[in-house]
């Protein structure tokens, strides 16, 4: 069920909907006069792209911003210890819980009501009907669980690698202009302005040097540091035997640290990538930002195509710059973000490249 929900057919019907979600959300950040927490917003931004794109939902922004704060409890405290006292993590999470499923059972409600005016099928629609051609009507717990279960694939991890490829952007503005030149160069960008009919998933896929920038994002800054597997069969590892039936975890983080094929592995260089020199050719499993085998994550042509819409809009219509003395520390726990988040000032830009003034900016620059 969930590789047609992430199937090419899907993806396409998405990127409208993901492209016009990302183009809102930098408009904003950019009439902010304050600079922006980018790892706290990149959040909104896709747990907003989560219920929108993905789950169909025409939830009122107020309503919205509320249930993200039940979600972001949720999220905190699912890795809480099992200790089901008064005031525990656990607690909080399982009430968090509670009070985010009685909000998505009211939003699946209405949307199963109001049909019409839809132009996409998203990720639910799939799933429900799919349900159907398997002779088995979806309940409403089952919806609720895999309405949840979307949502967190799509929250966590887009909202770690989104922030980390804007601070890549910010630490290597060379890298930002060669995107800008890839895209003038496909016919995308002209004279300042995505063209109209352009970014269709063929073409995005189709861009190379994205691809490379995204893949780099993705090596340096995994934002899950590893996974578990259950052993198969018995064997030996250096001279250890791993029984069958033991659970076993794997390093995403170190196999990329120490995989042979990289050189210079410290350093940020999408050119690894490219033609020339196609370092994550060599070898099943020297790459692995989403996992590897038959397990490996359904979700990441979606986390993909929203990190390449991401940014093909940033290379196209903002300016930005850090708006800290000096990048934040990076923690790695629960998953990839800086420290105290990362603080950015966005500026947007006209069809010609110039920045666009806010009402606070054009008054300050008139009693100047």
């Amino acid at each position: 069920v969930f590789s047609k929900i992430f199937s090419h057919e899907a993806l396409e019907s998405y990127l409208p909907k993901i492209q016009l979600v990302i183009k809102d959300t930098l408009r904003a950040w950019s009439s902010n006069p304050e600079p922006i927490n980018v790892y706290h917003e990149a959040q909104k931004l896709t747990f907003r792209m989560a219920i929108r794109v993905l789950l169909g939902f025409r939830i009122p922004d107020e309503e919205l911003g509320r249930l993200f704060e039940v979600y972001q409890q949720f999220v905190e405290n699912v890795f809480s210890l099992p200790v089901d006292l008064p005031f525990s993590g656990y607690r909080r999470g399982i009430r968090a819980r509670e009070t985010l499923q009685k909000g998505l059972e009211k939003a699946i409600q209405e949307k199963l009501q109001n049909t019409q005016g839809k132009d996409y099928a998203d990720a639910l629609d799939i799933l429900i009907e799919s349900g159907k051609e398997h002779g088995k009507e979806l309940t409403m717990q089952e919806l609720k669980d895999g309405t949840l279960e979307l949502i967190f694939a799509a929250y966590a991890t887009t909202a770690s690698a989104s922030t980390s490829l804007i601070m890549q952007l910010l630490k290597h503005p060379r890298v930002l202009e060669k995107l800008r030149e890839e895209l003038r160069s496909k016919g995308i960008l002209h004279n300042g302005c995505i063209c109209e009919g352009s970014l269709r998933l063929d073409n995005i896929n189709g861009l190379q040097y994205l691809d490379c920038v995204i893949k780099e994002v993705l090596r340096l800054f995994t934002p899950i540091s590893g996974g578990y597997r259950t052993v198969l069969q018995t064997f030996e590892l250096d001279g250890f035997q791993i029984p069958k039936g033991w659970s076993v975890m794997y390093s995403i983080r170190d196999t990329h640290d120490t995989a042979p094929v990289f050189k210079d592995v410290d350093v940020f260089d999408p050119d690894r990538f490219g033609q020339g020199r196609s370092e994550d050719k060599d070898g099943r499993f020297h790459y692995l930002p989403f996992g590897g085998g038959v397990r490996t994550c359904l979700g990441k042509h979606l986390a993909k195509l929203f990190l390449k819409a991401l940014a093909i809009e940033l290379a196209s219509t903002s300016r930005f710059e850090l708006a800290t003395r000096t990048f934040p520390r990076i923690t790695l726990v629960p998953v990839v973000h800086p420290v105290d988040g990362l603080k950015v000032k966005f500026f947007g830009l006209d069809s010609n490249q110039n920045e666009i003034l806010t009402g606070t900016d054009a008054m300050l620059g008139a009693t100047v």
